[in-house]
């Protein structure tokens, strides 16, 4: 048998002409086809990651990565037919509150040992972001952002209803009563709605209830874990939106399309929605040909006793199969995970808050877009109590208070109902 010595030259043409390794990715946050690689530059959720990705595929040696086509609406439904399929992405984005499902079902690869290899600093995340990706003492995923929900605000509208202080700061409720107030004010002084939200599809209702009820020191477990949400507290934050739809105050009949729309469209005074738009409403205000123009951002107010708003965070796991069955594309993954990682700073561009206390303490963070106007945001974030029945509670939650608000179920009735379900959900 012969033994042939590939020169260096040799050798790095075989090498180059070697296939990569490819990765298969799954997210959310829309549609971008034109992204291209530069990170700094692009703008709005889904071009700012798919430039990152693009990034990550064109820059890791020996690593290509695949973006999968993904809708955000039925997204865990093909996650989960992926795995049950047998073909499940080798990267794909998750919340945190779905962990606990996908982890206890055996699905997620642990990664506790093998991130400092991969160059990822569990050191450096907030802790409330390691707490999220951690389930049973692993860790089954890497944080990406905090998400919140804002008040968006349109500050020429607040100014004509006189509800901005000198300092141009808009003026916010600090009760239920001063809520409807304002709202009052509002519609008197513009003619328009003083608020508008996804109220009849995506659970931005859900978000607005739980952050009112968390306000009270309230929740929708009690301490042994069992369902709590028919309560006085519950009625009392959904009173406090259901007096806007009562005065024609606010649209409960809008989706999340229609309620941006309107916001943008200079129809509604206050949008409520989440970090993720930040940057895209920053780059719309900017638009001559878009009625909204001078944009402000606000922490979701106080109504109640306590300071507490509804936070998420993104993240990317891995399965457990492809660390089984595959090591060298699952090191891959690794690698294209630690990537974005490192461009958490072009992520946080979106509006979303870094989890990288390096990232959070840096003067290019800090000088980000309307960043100071809701600086306190991180200090209210709360999130549910953590469950592998998240998604099926959150069903019924959204379910019930749609039902109030577009069928005039009674909010006693709703609140019955959800009860008895979410309990049969937790007794499962």
């Amino acid at each position: 048998m012969r033994h042939v010595l590939l020169t260096a030259a040799a050798a790095a043409t075989f090498a180059s002409a070697a296939p990569a390794q490819e990765v298969t990715l799954a997210r959310f946050f829309g549609a971008c086809e034109d992204a291209g690689t530069d990170t700094t530059t692009s703008v709005g959720e889904a071009c700012i990651i798919q430039s990152i990705i693009n990034a990550a595929s064109a820059e890791i040696d020996g690593v290509t990565v695949n973006t999968l086509p993904t809708d955000w609406g039925n997204y865990y439904d093909q996650i989960k037919a992926a795995f049950a399929g047998g073909t499940p992405p080798d990267v794909f984005v998750m919340h945190a509150h779905t962990i606990p499902e996908f982890a206890s079902l055996g699905a997620l690869a642990d990664l506790s040992g093998d991130l400092e290899a991969a160059g990822i600093d569990t050191s450096d995340w907030a802790p409330l972001a390691l707490d999220g990706v951690t389930y049973e003492g692993g860790i089954y995923g890497v944080p990406m952002d905090f998400h919140a929900n804002l008040f968006h605000v349109n500050l020429d509208l607040m100014a004509e209803a006189d509800l901005v202080n000198d300092d141009g700061s808009p003026i916010l409720p600090t009760s239920p009563d001063e809520l409807l107030a304002h709202a009052e004010q509002f519609k008197a002084a513009t003619g328009k709605n003083y608020l508008a939200a996804d109220f009849a599809q995506f659970p931005i209702g859900v978000r607005l209830v739980v952050s009112m009820l968390w306000q009270q020191g309230s929740n929708i477990f009690d301490a042994e874990g069992n369902a709590q949400v028919d309560t006085t507290e519950t009625r009392a934050a959904i009173n406090s939106i259901v007096q806007l739809f009562e005065n024609d105050l606010a649209d409960p009949r809008l989706n999340y399309a229609d309620s941006q729309q309107a916001f943008l469209n200079g129809e509604a005074g206050i949008l409520v929605n989440g970090t993720w738009v930040v940057d895209f409403y920053d780059s719309e205000a900017a638009d001559p040909d878009v009625p909204l123009t001078n944009y402000y951002v606000a922490d979701f107010p106080v109504l109640f006793e306590e300071s507490a708003t509804w936070a998420g965070s993104h993240g990317w796991a891995i399965p457990a199969s492809l660390k089984q069955d595959d090591p060298e594309t699952y090191e891959a993954a690794l690698r294209v995970i630690a990537f974005i990682q490192e461009h958490n700073l072009d992520w946080a561009r979106t509006g979303h808050m870094s989890v990288l206390q390096s990232v959070l303490e840096s003067d290019d963070y800090n000088a980000l877009p309307h960043r100071d106007e809701y600086a306190a945001t991180a200090t209210m974030a709360a999130d549910l109590p953590p469950t592998e029945h998240f998604s099926a509670i959150q069903d019924i939650l959204n379910r019930e208070l749609q039902a109030i608000w577009l069928t005039g179920k009674s909010v006693d009735n709703a609140l019955s109902d959800a009860q008895i379900d979410i309990q049969d959900v937790l007794d499962s």
